[in-house]
């Protein structure tokens, strides 16, 4: 008989799995588990400087590369800081596994030192919630966590470990669950029908696609279904990468912030297909871009989640499938529509190309941010990964940079401050030689800032860019359009960034205007590690076309 420890065989079970990188913040209750990954060699642990920061790199790691994401975090403090990762999770539909430390097994129900009861505290914001108490069930636990994760409407997973279980010894089991697939689930031959029949009468089509459990075969697939039959394409809120950004097919970005030409566009479709989004409150402005509960238009809707159809709007047409499967399915339909309309297309198009071009009025101050963001654009290569959270700094980067490569945009649907220091220290770990960007805005990099201090360790070479501003500016803007003039606790008064920087081990400049950037853009570019650009804007201009002042006289 072959002994082994709970902890080596939970390391065993996610290698075979094809587990590579783990990011966490490490725990006293689970030594075990870091030493038993002292023997992996093939098992790569990022330790983080705050778990809220480890789970959000979980999540952009699993955006990346379409794997698991895993995180790993202590009880109590450790597992309340990555909730807020798992929530990005769950919203955005990515598969993940959050494993955390636990007390011992005849400590549970005492309220000993750091205990919740992790069923209760995840139970609404994860698939599945459970805790290993047998180690001898350890392969069985870690392969329904895969299978869950990753089947129907991805998302994460939490699994609980006593820190006993870690280390009690038990027989190795002769062969471990092999790497699985998710479940797959296909659309019937009569709704196929049925859905080859709408398209064909359409006369003004629109396609919105977004959601979890996507891949570049189903983007490239989807995008040759829109132009063989004439079907202008929007991507869901913080998907925009989803669609060839310059394809004349594609009609913008449909969230926060719509080109209220592309909004009337779609209003005035007779037919939607929403492929893999959810048309949840953001992709529907507010549930105000489509009628409830019956749409004006004949809506077509595709979600992995059964329960998902009819939440909201009642589709015409509903469909229970994986997105992937739907979307490969839609590139062997061919064309369908004999008919269709190219001035359809072509105009939604140019609404695009109009929106997104640098706007005519110039906003106060020194830095003008849809020329820097243009800029950055103009000379980064296609497969530069772009990283944001939350601010509305956030509004010139989903509306001036053209996502023109597979998983270029990791954002987080759930509109989570901080998200994108974090996603951009998982990009440059998962692929060094592709260009990782960060924008944040001086309140959302604040929260996680000191994830730049993992980005040196780890030798990721990052490229942030802050914009600076001295407050909380979504937030004052709102504040403004309601309570004009009265500022309470919107304002920041902030360190130095370029200093932070430094002392973390990285290059860094401050830019004060416009004609400061491209030679400031260049350096940063060029530093081979951490880097950072530090941009002073006036707080009045805090949109792209509107002032404070705006706001405040309601203009």
């Amino acid at each position: 008989m072959t002994l082994t420890t709970g902890a080596t065989l939970l390391v065993d079970c996610l290698i075979e799995q094809g587990a590579s990188t783990i990011f966490g913040v490490p725990g006293e209750s689970y030594l075990a588990v870091l030493n038993a990954i002292y023997d992996a060699p093939s098992l790569r642990y990022v330790n983080a400087r705050q778990e809220g920061g480890a789970s959000m790199m979980a999540d952009a790691w699993s955006k990346l590369t379409g794997e698991v994401g895993l995180c790993m975090v202590t009880r109590g403090p450790g597992a309340t800081n990555a909730s807020s990762g798992v929530h990005v999770a769950y919203q955005d539909s990515t598969p993940m596994i959050l494993f955390i430390g636990q007390v011992a097994s005849d400590q549970i129900e005492r309220e000993a030192f750091q205990e919740i009861d992790y069923r209760r505290m995840f139970g609404q914001m994860a698939k599945w919630v459970a805790q290993i108490d047998d180690a001898s069930r350890i392969p069985e636990y870690i392969a329904r966590a895969y299978r869950t994760a990753l089947s129907g409407r991805p998302g994460p997973v939490v699994l609980a470990l006593p820190e006993d279980m870690l280390v009690t010894e038990i027989e190795k089991p002769a062969a471990l669950p092999a790497k699985g697939k998710p479940a797959d689930s296909a659309p019937s031959a009569e709704s196929m029908k049925e859905l080859e029949a709408l398209v064909a009468e359409a006369e003004r089509p629109f396609m919105i696609v977004g959601g979890g459990g996507w891949s570049l075969a189903a983007k490239k697939a989807v995008t040759a279904f829109a132009e063989q039959n004439a079907i202008p394409v929007g991507t869901s809120f913080r998907c925009q990468d989803y669609f060839p950004n310059e394809h004349p097919n594609f009609a913008g970005h449909v969230g926060i912030g719509i080109d209220p030409a592309l909004a009337k566009r779609i209003k005035q479709s007779d037919l939607l297909i929403v492929l893999g989004a959810r048309l949840g409150e953001m992709t529907t402005s507010g549930y105000t871009l489509i009628d409830t509960p019956i749409p004006t238009q004949t809506l077509i809707h595709i979600h992995a989640d059964p329960e998902e159809l009819g939440r909201v709007y009642q589709p015409a047409l509903a469909i229970a499938a994986r997105h992937e499967t739907m979307a490969l399915l839609f590139g062997a339909l061919g064309q369908i529509r004999k008919a269709g309309d190219a001035n359809w297309v072509s105009e939604a198009r140019a609404g695009y190309d109009a929106f997104s071009a640098i706007p005519e009025r110039k906003l106060p101050g020194d830095v003008q941010m849809a020329e820097i963001v243009k800029h950055v654009v103009a000379n980064t290569p296609d497969n530069t990964v772009f990283t944001n959270g939350a601010g509305n700094y956030a509004i010139w980067v989903h509306r001036f940079i053209k996502y023109r490569g597979w998983r270029t945009q990791l954002a987080p649907t759930s509109g989570s401050m901080g998200y994108g220091m974090p996603a951009v220290v998982a990009a440059a770990i998962q692929d060094p030689s592709r260009p990782a960007i960060c924008f944040a805005g001086d309140g959302c990099f604040q929260m996680t800032c000191q994830e730049f201090a993992t980005a040196a360790q780890e030798g990721a070479p990052i490229k942030v860019i802050v914009v600076n501003n001295s407050m909380y500016g979504t937030i004052r803007m709102h504040q403004e359009r309601e309570y004009p003039t009265r500022i309470s606790g919107t304002a920041l008064s902030n360190p130095d960034f370029t200093a932070m920087a430094a002392a973390m081990g990285g290059h860094s400049e401050k830019v004060v205007s416009t004609e400061e950037f491209p030679d400031a853009f260049a350096r940063m570019m060029a530093h081979d590690g951490p880097a950072l650009i530090e941009i002073i804007t006036d707080p009045e201009a805090i949109t792209p076309v509107k002032t404070i002042t705006d706001f405040r006289t309601k203009s």
